[in-house]
């Protein structure tokens, strides 16, 4: 009888500590689950910048490209894949901008997750307005032609919404425990592009959702008048650019040209992705005469040897721009880069 007795006592001993043991260990383990930041991965710069100002403090991101580098090309670096194989989402333009690539890093990383159709793969194009969708067949003989549409489409700041929305909806998807904080993020960051385009007493009297909609349609510039309402932002400070001839390197800038009532003049290459040889740039020369344009538009990773010829033989300045956050140091984030190619042009030919 002593020893069941004494064996009760030591198995009631040996529960309790577990017990006390066991649950803390379980709760500290799952708090470490619930404050772990995401590992997220994305293809380009911008992306990295809008996914920032969603995820918060909840997240880790890194980017394939970097800001002065051309977003068509990049390398399945180790470094990369390594990247990738911890990554719990990966972000994309998508339109087969980072074709290349892209299937080279997933395959390599072997994780599951962020496959194409898994809830850690997000192609951020849904539902963004697109430009230049060709109708008909689409061949090299063409050069570097997306067959669904131009794929630059961050350029335009009413693209940025929607791209903010198609990573905010998914961020709360695959971590929802912090579903408030991204709500709240996502919200500044709107708040913040519509300010920076229409100007804070605009959207606080109208809000950014009903100028948005008539920015689309056309109709703002008489909306804003009935309503006795003043603009400011990259709206109103863009004014000087609209009608404004230009001639650009590659078929980057479509979107922030029709954004922004520029009007495109030429192209240094001949089709998209093909060098121009002599005959073309003889041809663009006497087209820029013609049309007294000013400016010559180009990324800051393409070289400039044919846009600086071009230049001096028509008296055009040349522009050397970011196409992404980071190409340029005053293009930090997403509104420095926005930011950075109004003023640029304002200087150079802006009315």
């Amino acid at each position: 009888m002593k020893r069941l007795i004494t064996l009760i006592i030591l198995i009631s001993g040996i529960c309790v500590i577990c017990g006390s043991g066991w649950a803390p260990a379980y709760a500290d383990a799952s708090a470490g689950r619930e404050d772990k930041k995401l590992n997220i991965l994305t293809t380009t710069s911008d992306l990295k910048s809008i996914t920032e100002e969603i995820g918060g403090q909840y997240v880790n991101v890194t980017s394939i490209c970097a800001g002065n580098q051309d977003p068509h090309f990049a390398e399945a670096r180790p470094s990369i894949i390594a990247n990738a194989r911890k990554a719990d989402l990966l972000v994309v333009i998508g339109l087969e901008l980072e074709v290349g690539y892209e299937p080279l890093i997933i395959e390599g990383s072997r994780n599951t997750k962020i496959k194409p159709g898994a809830d850690g793969y997000l192609d951020v194009s849904a539902g963004v307005l697109l430009r230049e969708v060709p109708t008909g067949k689409v061949d090299r003989s063409m050069g570097d032609v997306h067959p669904f549409g131009n794929p630059h489409y961050w350029l335009d700041p009413y693209n940025a919404r929607i791209m903010a929305l198609n990573i905010y909806n998914r961020l709360q998807k695959i971590n929802p425990a912090h579903s408030v904080d991204y709500q709240a993020n996502y919200q500044a960051f709107i708040k913040k592009i519509d300010e920076a385009m229409f100007g804070a007493e605009a959207v606080g009297k109208i809000g950014g959702d009903k100028l948005w909609e008539q920015e689309t349609a056309g109709k703002l510039d008489k909306f804003i008048k009935d309503k006795e309402i003043k603009l400011g932002g990259w709206i109103e400070k863009a004014r000087a650019l609209r009608g404004m001839k230009i001639v650009i390197f590659h078929r980057s800038w479509t979107y922030f040209i029709n954004r922004f009532g520029l009007i495109e003049s030429g192209e240094i290459e001949p089709k998209p992705g093909i060098p121009p040889g002599p005959a073309h740039l003889k041809d663009l020369i006497d087209q820029i005469k013609s049309a007294n344009v000013k400016v010559i538009l180009t990324e800051s990773f393409y070289d400039r040897k044919s846009s600086d010829f071009v230049a001096a033989q028509t008296g055009a300045s040349v522009a050397v721009c970011a196409l992404s956050v980071g190409g340029k140091a005053e293009a930090g984030d997403y509104i420095g880069l926005i930011d950075h190619l109004i003023n640029h042009l304002l200087k150079l030919g802006g009315k």
